[in-house]
């Protein structure tokens, strides 16, 4: 599974940063969400090569995610600000900017913070079932749907569970539920996503008024059938984001990008088309 995809290490925010990239063009930055095992092949190899036909595809690892590195909770804060600050980082180490930034979920929080920080690197924003007006509070209420991410008990039984959670009617591989599962349970990534699993819930990931701000083009893109962040959610966004328009697709869950990967590639560089 990848072999076709070159691992590739960049210094950013004092971190040992791992990501994969394919094509040429204006770039196109992939982020992953924060489920145990996520990383960025892991979420977007189908994506890469569809995109590489006209851009030039990065997908990173977070840190405390895939081969990027995972310090210790002790010495490094699993915070929002810190991923905002990695990413931003990881953009100038790589020497780009503006560029079209892509975040699922927790990728989607990073992307956004990222722009409202740096609009200067930003040329357009894709939201994808992003958790970016989801406090605490909404959290709490939604912690049944959240469970298998939240709890994750570092079993492979456990693994499918959050893919299934995850995904509406998705016929997902072995490979994909074991690469994931081995990612999950190195010692130091399992420390790291407890760590952040409990930064979440305390804090939510919730922009608030400040995603009026957001001025580059945005594009909100959910699965209507997503119970991570309930599509109730998305249509609030859309109104928060007085730049965005957005696509709804039924019969799909939080992972637009594997679930729906030629719609959502095509939906999503033309997009990048018009904000050029």
């Amino acid at each position: 599974m990848f072999e076709h995809l070159t691992s590739n290490y960049v210094d950013a925010d004092g971190l040992r940063t791992h990501y994969v990239e394919q094509g040429d063009g204006a770039p196109v930055i992939l982020i992953h969400g924060g489920g145990a095992g996520a990383d960025g092949r892991g979420n977007f190899e189908r994506n890469l090569s569809m995109y590489a036909k006209g851009y030039r595809a990065i997908a990173y690892d977070m840190p405390g995610f895939g081969l990027t590195d995972r310090p210790d909770p002790d010495d490094y804060a699993y915070t929002q600000d810190s991923r905002e600050e990695h990413l931003i980082a990881f953009i100038e180490a790589l020497g780009l900017g503006p560029v079209h930034l892509v975040g699922n979920s927790m990728g989607g929080s990073t992307a956004c913070g990222a722009a409202l920080r740096r609009p200067d690197l930003v040329s357009s924003l894709v939201l994808m079932g992003a958790a970016v007006n989801m406090s605490s509070e909404d959290m709490h209420k939604n912690r049944a749907n959240l469970g298998a991410v939240l709890a994750y008990d570092d079993t492979r039984e456990g693994m499918i569970r959050i893919v299934d959670s995850l995904t509406y009617d998705f016929s997902y591989s072995d490979e994909l539920i074991d690469y994931r599962y081995k990612m999950s349970i190195r010692p130091e990534a399992k420390k790291a996503f407890k760590s952040l699993m409990g930064w979440v819930g305390q804090n939510g990931l919730d922009y608030g008024d400040a995603l009026a701000s957001l001025e580059m083009p945005v594009l909100v893109v959910a699965g209507k059938d997503d119970v991570m962040i309930p599509v109730a959610k998305q249509y609030e966004l859309l109104e928060q984001v007085p730049s965005a328009k957005g696509v709804i697709l039924p019969r799909c869950g939080h992972w637009v990008m594997m679930e729906y990967p030629e719609e959502f590639c095509a939906i999503t560089m033309e997009f990048f088309g018009k904000a050029a």
